[in-house]
């Protein structure tokens, strides 16, 4: 510290060399009990020392299977197969889910982790806040048997975000390899990540020969989807394809094929109330129909158990 350091000056760089001291003393993110379940939450919580950082073990784990989702054969096929491919030890990519909400994005992630987790499949879910911690989740599963899954819900980014940054690097932008029992599952309605406007377009450079090279902003914003090797989109349902799966959601409750014609009418009502004809609505309606007739609640598949490490 210079000499001439004002008094204010001296007492900042002593206050940042406590406070680095300080952080030097929180734990480090405790092990978590493996056995204890197949999926995580990571949590952050503010302590007295600073930000202290865990996995927390999921209890009830959403019991869909892949039976359970209509009319996204392809989408479900080409997921499946690459978590088939993790599972088993060969090369796999990162997924990014993109498209209309409702159709089973997220859904086809969980029916994934019920159906590979004897397997040694794990997941550990990731708010988009937390994305900074990527490095930290990474270096706590390096080195496990089991194979992780990072999921990332309804992923979307507004500018300057620090969790942007953070995803882009541990994607493929570190001088450190991927670590290659972990993967990152992302959901999103936007198939960039990131919103786009009209003023970008202007930045777009066309060529005598009529190419067109993006602007910067664009280039920017492209760059962190397409280092998911993998691309999955999911579409709006036509009408039979929703009663379809309303069909097969009342079924799972006990109703009769003239059980599940008598509530197209109503089923169809109830889609176009909400705007929407999708897989989650379709659930909805089915658990709605269901009550109001007495049926009793879908019984759970048993959950599958975790592998002995």
């Amino acid at each position: 510290m210079s000499a001439s350091a004002s008094p204010l000056d001296r007492l900042v760089d002593r206050a940042t060399a406590l406070l680095d001291r300080l952080e030097s003393m929180i734990p480090a993110a405790a092990e978590p009990d493996w056995d204890a379940a197949i999926a995580f939450r990571w949590r952050r919580r503010q302590t007295a020392l600073g930000v202290q950082s865990f996995l927390q073990p999921v209890g009830q784990v959403a019991t869909i299977q892949l039976d359970d989702l209509q009319n996204i054969d392809d989408q479900k096929e080409a997921i499946a197969r690459n978590t088939r491919q993790f599972v088993e030890g060969l090369p796999a990519n990162n997924v990014l889910l993109t498209g209309s909400r409702g159709t089973g994005k997220s859904s086809l992630i969980k029916a994934c982790l019920n159906e590979w987790a004897p397997g040694g499949l794990r997941l550990i879910e990731v708010d988009k806040d937390d994305l900074v911690d990527l490095p930290d989740i990474i270096g706590l599963v390096s080195g496990r048997p089991e194979r992780f899954i990072v999921f990332c819900d309804d992923l979307s980014f507004e500018e300057g975000e620090a969790g942007y940054k953070a995803l882009k690097v541990a994607l493929d932008g570190s001088v450190a390899a991927q670590s290659d029992n972990l993967l990152i599952y992302a959901t999103s309605n936007r198939r960039h990540l990131m919103p786009e406007y009209m003023a970008e377009n202007l930045e777009a450079k066309y060529q005598e020969d009529g190419e067109i090279h993006p602007g910067e902003r664009t280039e920017e914003k492209i760059s962190l989807s397409e280092r998911f090797g993998l691309w999955v989109s999911f579409y709006p349902f036509r009408q039979e394809e929703y009663l379809a799966i309303v069909g097969h959601w009342l079924a799972s409750f006990g109703c009769g094929q003239r059980e599940i014609a008598a509530a197209r009418a109503d089923a169809l009502r109830f889609a176009l109330e909400r705007g929407s004809r999708s897989g989650r609505v379709a659930w909805q309606f089915a658990k709605d129909w269901a009550g109001q007739h007495g049926r009793t609640a879908r019984r759970a598949k048993s959950r599958a158990k975790p592998r002995a490490a």
